[in-house]
């Protein structure tokens, strides 16, 4: 990797996942506005498969 001139290109990247209203979980992509792990904002429905099978677990915001 160069210094310099083309490093400073990378400097102004913002967070991409913030945590999701829905599932508690730290995969709300910001950017797109929907939640990689639930679905939420892209669908009403909760997102799941046959092939994947996660532990929804609510993270409580005090």
């Amino acid at each position: 990797m160069t210094k310099g001139t083309p490093s400073f290109g990378k400097k102004g990247k913002k967070f991409t996942h913030i945590r999701c209203r829905r599932c508690g979980r730290h995969s709300y992509l910001a950017r797109k506005r929907y939640c990689a792990a639930c679905g939420f904002g892209r669908s009403s429905r909760l997102r799941r498969y046959n092939w994947s099978n996660k532990k929804i677990n609510k993270v409580r915001i005090v």
